[in-house]
């Protein structure tokens, strides 16, 4: 059988600038992911510790009011457990706390029976009205907090008469001590307060904002004076900073669920999430019914939706179905021209007669082309369509 000339194989392999044009945008992801994840390596790869730390040096870390109680004889100690902190309770030991509300409240309960006639000075830095009732009982914190932050002492305290204005605004407490220091007012309500114990000694400073501590505002105000004088009134400074891991915030008088541990805006938040989910499920939903067909808008050039028709055989790798088209389309047009019946042109045995005495070539070689099995790859596949095209214009030769 004379096909004519074959034509060459069209290669499917994609191109090196093809594969970089596709992929260049994951190789960009990756590499900025890589960079950043490098620079926060970089940045943190010393050692760092968290807000109000004594050991940080971060703007937000104290380790300026430790270094500066070194100098003057006070040491500092870090504890993270409720144990630790009972046990450092002492005539010579002041005891701060610096995240008073994350304690639980068998926690602050335990906390305050150890320090109430330890005979030391205990020191709450910002306490909440959920720990500041039970760590200081008497003082009640004002749900308004100061809305300036420099402040004037107008009180008796000795240390803050030496300070002069600090940065104590923040949480207002109101006490019914009738022998409590109030120092640093807004609005009547003091924003420190100390309180002397019943016996021992010692008493418990209520203290509304951190400001003082930290090392980027020590150095403003009268910060650097009362931070030292509140804190160095003892030999011993023991720096507890309540931690979650603290096996003594899970016991089992305070066991707590996830959904306790969550804020509650975070609930309110999920609620609202799911209700606009499901709003939008309706809205974006298919309405009940059967399908209506519709008229397209505009014609579709064949061209288009042969070619859209060959992306998708070749997306889902079906070389069978886009070989069995072709074969069965060639025949479809070749049947007519060799005079067999558009009924028959699916019968071998009516249409490869025809074919062979109208070309006088092999009937074996016709049964392979137009009723073979599929290719078995893209190249194989674009060989037989070249040859289908070439065996029709041999037919429609004259």
């Amino acid at each position: 059988m004379t096909t004519g000339v074959a034509l060459p194989p069209t290669s499917t392999a994609p191109t090196t600038r093809q594969v970089w044009t596709r992929t260049r945008g994951i190789v960009l992801a990756v590499v900025l992911l890589l960079a950043g994840a490098v620079a926060i390596a970089v940045v943190r790869s010393d050692s760092r510790h968290g807000d109000l730390d004594p050991r940080s040096a971060d703007p937000y870390g104290s380790r300026a009011v430790a270094e500066l109680l070194a100098d003057r004889g006070v040491s500092t100690r870090v504890v993270t457990t409720l144990a630790e902190a009972r046990a450092a309770a002492g005539r010579d030991t002041t005891l701060l706390v610096a995240v008073p509300d994350l304690l639980t409240p068998g926690q602050q309960s335990q906390l305050r029976v150890s320090t109430a006639g330890s005979g030391g000075r205990t020191i709450l830095v910002a306490a909440g009205s959920t720990s500041v009732e039970r760590l200081a009982p008497g003082v009640t914190a004002d749900p308004a907090t100061s809305l300036k932050s420099t402040l004037d002492p107008h009180c008796g305290l000795a240390e803050a008469r030496r300070a002069g204005s600090a940065d104590t605004g923040g949480i207002r407490y109101t006490t019914t001590h009738l022998d409590a220091d109030s120092c640093y007012p807004s609005q009547r309500l003091a924003t420190l307060l100390r309180i002397p114990a019943a016996s021992g000694g010692g008493d418990t400073i209520v203290l509304g904002a951190p400001d003082i501590l930290l090392n980027d505002r020590l150095d403003e105000q009268g910060n650097a004076s009362l931070a030292l004088q509140l804190l160095g009134s003892r030999h011993h400074l023991v720096w507890y900073l309540p931690s979650l891991s603290d096996a003594s915030a899970t016991g089992t008088g305070d066991q707590k669920s996830l959904f306790d541990l969550l804020p509650s805006g975070w609930l309110w938040g999920t609620l609202q999430l799911f209700f606009a989910a499901v709003l939008a499920a309706f809205w974006r939903a298919r309405r009940l019914g059967p399908l209506v067909p519709e008229k397209l808008p505009v014609a579709i050039r064949a061209s288009e939706t042969v070619e859209g028709r060959a992306r998708l055989y070749r997306k889902a790798n079906a070389r069978d179905r886009a070989a069995a088209a072709l074969r069965s389309t060639a025949r479809t047009r070749l049947a007519p021209l060799v005079g067999v019946p558009a009924s028959q042109a699916d019968a071998p045995e009516a249409l490869l007669p025809a074919l062979s005495a109208h070309l006088h070539g092999d009937g074996q070689a016709l049964h392979s082309l137009l009723f073979g099995p599929p290719p078995g790859d893209d190249t194989a596949l674009i060989a037989l369509t070249d040859q289908l095209d070439a065996l029709e214009r041999e037919v429609r030769r004259p």
